[in-house]
């Protein structure tokens, strides 16, 4: 795993990790008002790959959705195979 942090920037509508200022991935987001959000691209820098960050984005949705009571429908695919494998532990965030 890495050492880099997960950012929310949501004039973006996305969440980043930056590593000296250098964008090493990023996952955008569609809001659906003020209770639900679509995740609907993750993309990590070829040169971070294999240290978790995509994993670290999705991470930093759900605990973002958990603190603002929201759900979360994962369209990106990456997200999908996330939130497929976490099974029960993201189930309350999931939405449909």
């Amino acid at each position: 795993m890495s050492d880099l942090a997960a950012t929310h920037q949501p004039e973006q509508h996305r969440f980043v990790i930056l590593d000296a200022g250098k964008l090493a991935a990023e996952m955008s987001y569609s809001p659906l008002g003020d209770d639900r959000m679509i995740i609907d691209h993750t993309d990590v820098d070829p040169a971070y790959a294999g240290q978790g960050l995509g994993y670290q984005l999705v991470e930093a949705a759900v605990v973002h959705a958990r603190e603002r009571q929201m759900k979360i429908l994962p369209l990106c695919p990456f997200a999908a195979s996330v939130f497929k494998k976490k099974g029960a532990a993201y189930a309350d965030v999931l939405f449909g």
